[in-house]
């Protein structure tokens, strides 16, 4: 016979290597062949099949339009027409007193959110193997993607200011449901119940969040204790619709916060300034269950303030809270199944009698499982809020796209590791204010 060429020797040589004599499922369903179980990423694993068992939508970042940035740093809000510029004017009467308007500035610069994986060169390798998940780096990549839009989204949809159950002069208790609502970079306020005041220091930013115990971690200043309200003063990442929809002096746990969107510092956002948001009801930190007629008065604020509402926000225990108030006025003459566009997104498929929500009153109802929620006085987290928007005035300005980077320096990172980044820049951005509202204190 004659001798084999190369290809034939090789591909004899490797027969039966990466098949299994224990049978297709004994690589499939166990996990001793791990070659990185530091990352974890051929745990439990089916085949190349890898289950994600986490919500990865981002509905409100597709609700809301995107713009390139341009060039600028901000702009004005118009905040009061004058006192006595204009009145009726007799045939030989005097003018109207001379006076101009007030226009406040709004500083807003981009906000990079940036999303790291990796894997060990011998993962790849081995991530190849039977049993494994394919092209690690390539599944990795993916996953990460996914992340750090999930992770804008979440930082649009940030909670502004929570009842602390404890602290101390460096960490504050939230919680725990709540704690993702604060992100490393954020610089936080503080209401002292025992002293009635606000505090906020240069060192009151965020180091460290637990998403676990709750537990915040700020670098220095400000002592928190049981009853204070935490709020945001400034974020490290992208400012959130809750940021943006809320008034001066903003009522929480039945205490007030002075929560800042963009640098609107105008007497450190207290009470009886001029109101940053459209309408925001409250309820002392007492649960209460959403009526249409909270519903119908955020919408109506709106209107006189001349907006227009384009978006219902909310959770989904108010999505169905809202379908149960919507049922009793049903009246079924047929049903006509329709969709409504949001941005990139649609709602829920609806009938024209409500059966299944899809608008209220013409304006598309959008649930988020990132809507953020209330908590009550005594540190019992509520439902979700419920949010009308003029989505006519709020964009999301990104000052550069998405980026990829991939490091394979393994000098630099000193171990024998692939390493990679995404990045975005951008900011959320409201141009008028007035025209957003927002319903708290909501019972699930």
């Amino acid at each position: 016979m004659a001798n084999p060429s190369l290809t034939e020797y090789l591909a004899q040589s490797q027969r039966g290597l990466y098949q299994s004599v224990f049978g297709p499922e004994f690589m499939q369903k166990q996990t001793y062949f791990t070659a990185d179980t530091a990352t974890g990423i051929f745990n439990t694993t089916y085949g190349r099949k890898v289950w994600q068992s986490l919500n990865n939508q981002t509905r409100f970042f597709n609700a809301i339009p995107r713009t390139v940035w341009g060039n600028t740093a901000g702009w004005r809000v118009r905040t009061d027409r004058g006192s006595g510029r204009s009145r009726p004017v007799t045939e030989t009467g005097s003018l109207p007193t001379v006076d101009i308007s007030n226009i406040e500035t709004v500083s807003s610069l981009p906000r990079i959110i940036g999303t790291t994986f990796g894997a060990s060169v011998k993962s790849v390798f081995s991530a190849q193997l039977e049993g494994g998940v394919g092209d690690v780096l390539a599944l990795e990549n993916e996953n990460a993607q996914l992340d750090h839009v999930k992770e804008i989204n979440e930082e649009l949809l940030a909670g502004s200011a929570y009842l602390t159950s404890a602290g101390a002069t460096t960490t504050f208790t939230v919680p725990a449901s709540m704690a993702k609502n604060f992100k490393v970079g954020d610089a936080v306020g503080q209401y002292d119940v025992s002293a009635t005041g606000h505090d906020r220091q240069s060192g009151s930013v965020v180091s460290a969040v637990n998403t676990s115990t709750g537990v915040i971690t700020v670098a220095s200043g400000t002592t928190f204790a049981d009853g204070d309200i935490a709020y945001i003063y400034s974020r490290g990442g992208m400012t959130s619709i809750d940021d943006i929809v809320m008034q001066d002096g903003a009522a929480v746990g039945n205490q007030t916060s002075r929560v800042r969107a963009y640098d609107l510092s105008i007497n450190d956002r207290a009470a009886g300034n001029w109101n940053a948001g459209a309408s925001v009801s409250y309820n002392g930190g007492t649960g209460r269950d959403l009526t249409l007629t909270l519903l119908d008065t955020a919408i109506q604020k709106i209107r006189e303030n001349g907006g227009e509402p384009k978006l219902i926000l909310l959770g989904h225990d108010q999505y169905f809270n809202l379908e149960r108030l919507l049922s009793s006025n049903q009246r079924y003459m047929g049903q006509e199944e329709y969709q409504v566009g949001v941005g990139s997104e649609r709602t829920f498929p609806g009938t024209r009698t409500g059966l299944v929500l899809a608008t209220y009153q013409g304006i598309p109802i959008l649930p988020d499982a990132d809507t953020p929620k209330s908590v009550a006085t005594n540190d019992a987290v509520l439902g979700s809020n419920v949010y009308v928007l003029d989505t006519d005035y709020l964009e999301i300005a990104v000052a550069q796209p998405t980026q990829y980077v991939e490091n394979r320096d393994y000098f630099a990172a000193n171990a024998l590791v692939v390493r990679g980044l995404l990045y975005t820049m951008g900011e959320l951005r409201c141009k008028n204010m007035f025209v957003q509202s927002k319903i708290a204190d909501l019972n699930a």
